[in-house]
């Protein structure tokens, strides 16, 4: 079992002077906190951030994009599927990138104070530079320029905003030096909850987030994105082992945050959505029965936007309903998804476009325990040969079935793969699928200079425009 209970540990910083010092010193409240629990804090606040749901009206940054890749559709309130959506992005950068520059400062400490090995603390600095890479690219990937710069500078209040594909570089630029900089013959966190101290785990995750972030900007960079694919292709994962996930307690604060949504919120709001139940319905895909529960025996998707009777529509299936199930950063089914991609564009030295494609099919069914993926891998319309259009339908309509559950990555993937073809739903704000988050509305009242700078510089802060790397 992974540890957690540091992330219980509360950490208060305070001074004190003249002859009162010690007697306003706490002796029975923390005062301190080790690296760990800030590390381990920003891990659990970012797997909340990804697994949590609402309906949209003020949701964070990433909870709602399953409703914008029609996964799941909200029967009650359809602010969030209508695209009517206020997305707050101070939990990302106070729950995540802030408990992470703590969590450096106090290994940076150590350090110096040869209280810690230096190999050690080297390690867990890359660990922690990997996850802060992680962070920021998925604010990047779904606002574009954001601040970054001057963005934990607790002393300015209104911070400028960094160029997005500026930016991504600098992060892949991060990303392969702290992947240099694992060494696997030393220790690093005893106790951290996602990979528990294993190296060779989070170089594994680094090279995979490689993979991913290098093909986020094939089509716009495409020397950078070839680098960073040749230099990632050999450590990738090779197994749903090796997967990049956060394992979650059955009491609460450690629980899944969809579980708390759905369950001890007894949320009557979220049902399958029609696009992507009929899809796998009209491929009697297995996994239907882990991902959904029916209805009458039948699996039924709401039409999405749509303000609809709760029962008449599959609800997420029982495993979702479950406090200790893990949430998802990165896994073998994705990276086997990306390695297809670039065997088809012919980077990384790739090759067998079909073969990454089944063991990413097979990689999804075998993570739900689900049995047939041979016998689904034989259907015309699922084989590679003969599945319906080029690779990029292929690999995007079968990746957008794998990320049920990694709603951030699946409209990301929609919106650079171009599949499903989705449309949006009446009354709906735009009328197309957002390919971009607007900014907080927030940045529009205290940081008001740079917020309109920023989005001059984009296009505009509008649901409909495309980001550096979405070029088609």
């Amino acid at each position: 079992m992974k540890n957690y209970y540091i992330i219980f540990l509360t950490a208060l910083f305070f001074s004190c002077s003249g002859d009162l010092e010690d007697m306003n010193v706490d002796v029975k409240n923390a005062t301190s906190a080790p690296a760990e629990a800030f590390f381990n804090t920003a891990l659990k606040n970012m797997s909340d951030l990804e697994s949590g749901i609402t309906y949209g009206a003020d949701g964070n940054p990433f909870n709602t994009t399953r409703l914008l890749v029609q996964q799941i559709s909200s029967v009650t309130y359809n602010e969030g599927t209508t695209y009517y959506s206020n997305f707050d992005w101070s939990n990302v950068y106070m729950g995540v990138l802030i408990n992470l520059a703590k969590s450096a400062e106090v290994v940076n400490e150590e350090i110096a104070s040869e209280s810690s090995n230096a190999a050690v603390g080297q390690n867990k600095l890359a660990i922690i530079e990997l996850m802060n890479v992680y962070a920021y690219s998925k604010l990047v990937e779904s606002f574009g320029d954001i601040p970054y710069t001057q963005a934990l500078d607790v002393d300015n209040i209104s911070p400028a905003y960094d160029d997005a594909e500026t930016i991504y570089i600098d992060l892949l630029a991060r990303l392969s030096t702290a992947v240099g900089n694992l060494d696997e013959s030393a220790a690093g966190w005893s106790d951290d909850i996602m990979y528990d101290g294993n190296i060779s785990g989070w170089k594994m995750f680094g090279r995979s987030l490689q993979l991913q972030m290098g093909m986020r900007i094939a089509d716009s960079n495409p020397q950078l994105a070839s680098d960073t694919i040749d230099e990632a292709v050999s450590g990738v994962f090779t197994s749903n082992a090796d997967n990049a996930e956060i394992e979650h307690l059955g009491s609460q604060p450690n629980t899944n945050e969809l579980w708390t949504d759905l369950a001890v919120g007894n949320r009557r709001d979220f049902v399958g959505a029609k696009p992507f139940i009929d899809y796998m319905n009209d491929l009697d895909d297995p996994r239907l029965n882990v991902y959904f529960q029916s209805v009458d025996g039948e699996f039924i998707g709401a039409p999405s936007g749509l303000v609809v009777a709760y029962d008449d529509y599959s609800i997420f299936g029982t495993l979702f309903y479950e406090p200790t199930t893990p949430v998802l950063f990165l896994d073998y089914a994705t990276v086997e998804f990306l390695l297809a991609e670039a065997a088809e564009r012919e980077l990384g030295g790739v090759t067998d476009a079909e073969t990454h494609y089944n063991n990413a099919i097979k990689a999804s069914f075998e993570y739900y325990n689900v049995e047939g993926a041979d016998e689904y891998l034989l259907q015309p319309d699922v084989a590679y040969d003969t599945a319906p259009g080029e690779w990029k339908q292929k690999i995007g309509m079968q990746k957008w079935v794998a990320l049920f559950n990694q709603g951030l990555e699946a409209w990301t993937e929609y919106r650079r793969l171009d599949y499903p073809s989705l449309s949006a739903p009446p009354d709906s704000y735009v009328d197309t699928v957002p390919v971009r988050l607007i900014y907080p509305i927030s940045e529009q009242t205290l940081n008001r200079a740079n917020y309109e700078a920023a989005a001059a510089a984009i296009g505009g802060d509008l649901l409909t425009t495309k980001l550096f790397w979405d070029i088609y």
